[in-house]
């Protein structure tokens, strides 16, 4: 873990004041630490029966695809609004700093299809909640919700315990 910390930065009063920016793209940047960050989140999932991996807009691609990749399963996008040209369900939502919304293709996920979560970091819960949320409504059954970065002085996991397992990689 120790690797994989020392290529996040932080970023003070990013992007409002008083917040403190966990920026990893050294770490997307670094092949190892790349790798070993996805392994990290997709490990505790293997031989699970994974479906598909849904990943939030926009640093929830780049691990969820990576992890789908590695699971063998595919991935759904959940986008901002009006990103997605056919019928939509959608989840508002908030964050440490504001408010957004996910939206999902109302026909992306099967009633009963096995599904992980996956975003970049937990802090509140907002997103992950919304993913979680947006799944329940389409009758997925959830494996579990996994992130690279957890800070866990914000409480975001307490929000997803009636979702199942929450699995994080680094915790501040």
């Amino acid at each position: 873990m120790d690797q994989l910390a020392s290529l996040i930065r932080e970023v003070p009063d990013f992007p409002k004041p008083g917040i403190s920016f966990k920026d990893f793209t050294p770490l997307l940047a670094d092949p190892a630490g790349l790798a070993l960050a996805v392994e990290l989140m997709a490990n505790p999932y293997r031989g699970q029966n994974v479906e598909l991996v849904i990943g939030a807009e926009s640093r929830g691609f780049i691990f969820g695809i990576a992890i789908a990749q590695s699971l063998s399963a595919g991935f759904v996008p959940l986008r901002k609004p009006g990103k997605l040209p056919r019928q939509v369900m959608g989840v508002d939502y908030a964050l440490e700093y504001g408010t957004d919304r996910l939206e999902m293709h109302a026909d992306a996920v099967r009633a009963g299809q096995r599904i992980l979560i996956v975003d970049d970091l937990l802090a509140t819960g907002g997103t992950m909640l919304a993913a979680c949320q947006l799944a329940t409504q389409l009758k997925a059954t959830i494996v579990g919700c996994t992130v690279l970065i957890e800070l866990a002085s914000l409480g975001g996991r307490a929000r997803l315990k009636p979702f199942g397992e929450l699995h994080s990689v680094i915790k501040y």
